[in-house]
């Protein structure tokens, strides 16, 4: 597995005259059943590496918060967007996907040289790379994975103080037992998808906050 350095060089090979600032885009919550898809831009300097920094989902709760807030100290320019369940339920999660990785990058402060994604393509920038399991290759989509990560992680915890039956504070809105349970004995909640839910046989009704 690589390391944070390797990661980081792996963007720096790709800096020159012409490529100055590079920016990492991730996205987070294609899979759960509740909750929205959140995508972070990140643009980062190179003079300065954060160790530790890998794909979100490879390092600890606890790691990735205190990641995320050195990311966001010293980012050039960052954004994060988001699509909600009424958005995937319309137009399903791939194109909710790409239209809220479209909204980070257009919300950027700071536009890059170069933009490097994870797995999807695009098109935002003249000058862009998709690239696969870019989490695990690129530094700059790994900081992008977290902050995308700790951002919709604390997002569904607060919804599950509104939802206190669905277990959200820990599945984070996948489908857990415990989570299929709570919507078999409950309902759906407003954050439900739907379309995410057809081929479960459960009672459509609305669960109250």
């Amino acid at each position: 597995m690589k390391n944070t350095l390797q990661i980081f060089n792996f963007d720096k090979a790709n800096l020159s005259d012409n490529v100055k600032l590079i920016a990492g885009m991730d996205e987070v919550g294609r899979g759960p059943l509740a909750g929205p898809v959140v995508s972070a831009c990140v643009i980062m300097p190179y003079d300065e590496m954060i160790d530790g920094v890998f794909d979100s989902k490879q390092v600890t709760k606890i790691k990735r918060e205190q990641l995320s807030k050195q990311i966001l100290s010293k980012a050039i320019s960052v954004s994060i967007a988001l699509k909600d369940n009424t958005v995937i339920d319309q137009v399903n999660i791939l194109q909710a996907t790409k239209q809220c990785m479209a909204e980070a990058y257009n919300n950027l402060v700071v536009k890059p040289d170069l933009l490097l994604i994870d797995a999807v393509k695009l098109g935002l920038n003249k000058n862009e790379k998709s690239i696969i399991k870019g989490d695990e290759q690129s530094y700059a989509i790994a900081c992008a994975s977290i902050v995308a990560k700790v951002y919709r992680d604390k997002l569904m915890a607060d919804y599950s103080s509104t939802y206190p039956n669905y277990d959200f504070e820990h599945n984070v809105g996948y489908g857990t037992k415990k989570h299929y349970q709570a919507i078999q004995k409950y309902g759906v909640t407003p954050i439900h998808r739907l379309s995410f839910l057809k081929n479960l046989n459960v009672a459509h009704k609305q669960a109250k906050g």
